[in-house]
């Protein structure tokens, strides 16, 4: 299965690589979009799950999955699947698609946003004790490889949207298949990928409006070069790369 991800993932690339070869991009810069309308998706996937959690019906959901891909069912490729829309992020650097900014923009904001989001997580996962759906532990709610996923997701959505949409959406699809996967694996109920996904984005949105540490950039002049995260097992290690 990990080698259908990475196919997908090389086909998103591909296809941007190509658009950004044969067209110029001229970004236009746009007015800054209120944050109340950035909040309306995220605040929504919070409620949602938190109205769900501990429902029958989310009960009833999990045994239904269960049951059928089988009860024994479990699959480790969410540990890894929940980095993809990060490493995007620098592929699309490294391929030349044009991002809104520097890559050690890029990744000060993945730091920021995945400090802050967190936080909240595991302020939420303490404080609400929910046990896991397979009883591993109570923390449960939200679920923080959800979180993570789209962490990357939504920094990659915010880098990539005005010149290349496809590619710059394609990170939810690996964002909402780990959190499906968490369900499908028994790790985590509905309600704690909803959460999770809407914490994430609501984060990584507030940190993109505020925008922090805007003027600090050391390698503003060093364009052609830019780092990249690489994946071995559980072991996560940056590459720096350099453009001739």
């Amino acid at each position: 299965m990990q080698r259908y991800f990475w196919l997908a993932l090389l086909f998103f690339v591909n296809v941007e690589q190509l658009s950004a070869q044969q067209d110029t991009v001229v970004i236009e810069k746009k007015p800054k979009q209120s944050l109340f309308k950035k909040a309306i998706i995220p605040t929504t996937f919070i409620l949602s799950g938190i109205i769900l959690n501990n429902t029958q019906t989310e009960k009833d959901w999990q045994k239904d999955i269960r049951n059928k891909v089988g009860n024994d069912y479990e699959n480790s490729i969410d540990d890894y699947l929940q980095y993809v829309p990060h490493v995007q992020v620098y592929i699309g650097d490294i391929v030349g698609i044009k991002a809104k900014n520097h890559w050690f923009d890029q990744t000060k904001n993945i730091f920021i946003s995945s400090v802050l989001t967190g936080i909240v997580i595991q302020s939420f996962k303490r404080g609400v004790g929910k046990e896991r759906p397979d009883a591993s532990n109570n923390h449960s709610f939200p679920s923080g490889h959800t979180a993570t996923a789209f962490t990357g997701a939504t920094v990659l959505y915010y880098e990539y949207k005005d010149t290349s949409p496809v590619y710059a959406y394609s990170g939810y699809l690996f964002a909402t298949a780990t959190g499906g996967l968490r369900v499908i694996n028994n790790k985590h109920w509905v309600s704690d990928v909803l959460a999770g996904a809407g914490v994430a984005m609501l984060a990584t949105a507030l940190v993109y409006h505020i925008e922090p540490l805007k003027n600090w950039n050391p390698f503003k002049k060093t364009k052609n070069l830019t780092f990249s995260p690489m994946i071995n097992g559980y072991d996560v290690t940056f590459v720096a790369t350099l453009k001739f």
